[in-house]
């Protein structure tokens, strides 16, 4: 049977990379068309992949827990029912992996693997380091004297790749050998624990002594995944555009008494209505008078973009870390969709189960602080938006009401915008009208 290697897909918007949560199948199991055979996480959602053929697994080329880049094979699959055949060479010149014998590149549907090379970040070579020699991930073990290969290292891509089984790789990993420095001594050139272990030896660490009041207590996580995606985002629309906040602290009894009127409305029967939902309702009227905050700066073609469409993001906090989802089209829903539509949306993200490309195309976001307990913040602007609003703890607080204090139920908001786009007198003309319509709902009507 011929065998053939699948490549991690670009699983959308131009990921270059991604982690192997975990395998669904296991050498020697027979896989169908479509069933799924991995879970893989991305910068931006978890993702589980379905197989492009129907035949028996092979090998898994890649340990759960490995981040790898978009093009290198992670699974080789021996095709049921296709006579053997050798493994087409990758084409250099066109630096595609996966490609078939009549040039189509093999793709599952609704994703396509990049066209550009699948490259090898150089990994730190320990015993390089020991000896003086440059770091760059090329140098050469010097410490052990491996036996000559019986074959080169198979060139794909990218550089040379190693021959080793997975649970080799990932012990290599663990203890920091890079294994393109090393010659196999295994059949046909193939690297061997033993190899692994040889090449570590000499620059194994020292058993640490037993912890103690001033010993270790430090943890160290690497910055991977959502993390890292939402921290170079972050510091992107920091330093990119001029942020500005302002705050509004708000009465928001009227709101909270219509919430408990429409718990008894059969027309809201079953659906969770939250302060969050009067928010994102209020948002999207006031969008209306000040479309600023709801447009995009395009730096490439010196243009503000004005939206006649409102797709809301919604930050939501998760296992994963903070993801922003959206709720397309929010300015044509009723109150009652778009409630539906937010518990919908923050159910699937704190279940781990958001698409990448719900997590893209947002116009302006919602950030929910108060469900923290938080009064106000400074959010910071999504990227490719204008504004982002900060929804604070409903609290009953002392308030003026006609001349009398009265205990009452408060929240801030806090507005973030892109002075670039929203002037000072635009972005407070938005904050106070969601303001105004969450003091008074009936002011909708005036919209």
């Amino acid at each position: 049977m011929a065998l053939k290697k699948f490549p991690l897909p670009d699983v959308g918007e131009g990921l270059t990379e991604a982690e192997i949560v975990g395998w669904k199948v296991q050498p020697g199991e027979n896989v169908t068309v479509n069933q799924v055979i991995v879970e893989i996480e991305t910068a931006k959602a978890s993702v589980e992949l379905p197989c492009p053929w129907a035949g028996t697994i092979r090998d898994l080329l890649v340990e759960p827990g490995q981040t790898v880049e978009v093009g290198t094979p992670i699974i080789s699959i021996e095709m049921a029912g296709a006579d053997p055949e050798p493994e087409p060479e990758p084409d250099e010149s066109s630096g595609k992996i996966g490609e078939e014998s009549n040039g189509r590149i093999a793709t599952l549907v609704g994703y396509g693997p990049r066209t550009s090379a699948a490259k090898r970040r150089p990994r730190k070579d320990r015993n390089a380091a020991i000896n003086g020699t440059p770091t760059n991930g090329t140098a050469t073990a010097t410490a052990v004297a491996p036996p000559e290969p019986a074959k080169p290292q198979v060139e794909e891509v990218g550089g040379f790749v190693p021959l080793a089984k997975p649970p080799v790789r990932k012990l290599a990993k663990d203890l920091g050998v890079d294994l393109r420095s090393l010659a196999g001594s295994g059949s046909g050139g193939v690297i061997t624990r033993d190899d692994v272990q040889s090449a570590a030896a000499p620059t194994a660490a020292p058993a640490k002594p037993a912890a103690t009041a001033s010993g270790d207590r430090e943890r160290r996580v690497p910055i991977k995944g959502v993390r890292k995606a939402t921290a170079q985002a972050m510091v992107d629309s920091a330093f990119t555009a001029p942020h500005v906040t302002e705050f509004l602290t708000v009465d928001v009894t009227p709101m909270m008494e219509l919430r408990e009127q429409l718990k008894s409305d059969p027309a809201f029967r079953g659906v969770k209505i939250t302060p969050l939902a009067f928010a994102a309702k209020a948002m999207c009227l006031a969008a209306r008078r000040t479309p600023d905050v709801n447009a995009t700066w395009d730096e490439a073609a010196g243009e503000i973009v004005y939206k006649d469409y409102v797709h809301l993001g919604v930050a939501a906090a998760t296992p994963r870390g903070l993801v922003v989802p959206k709720v397309r089209d929010a300015d044509r829903m009723s109150l009652r969709e778009l409630a539906e539509a937010l518990e919908q949306l923050t159910n699937t993200a704190r279940e781990g189960k958001t698409t990448p490309g719900d997590m893209i195309g947002g116009t302006i976001t919602i950030t929910n602080v108060g469900v923290f307990g938080v009064d106000t913040g400074t959010p910071i602007i999504n990227p490719g938006e204008s504004a982002i609003l900060a929804f604070g703890a409903i609290r009953d607080m002392p308030w003026v009401v006609d001349g009398q204090v009265v205990p009452r139920k408060v929240c801030q908001l806090a507005l973030s915008f892109d002075h670039r786009v929203v002037d000072g007198q635009q972005g407070s003309q938005y904050l106070a009208d969601v303001g105004a319509l969450l003091a008074n709902p009936s002011m909708a009507f005036t919209y």
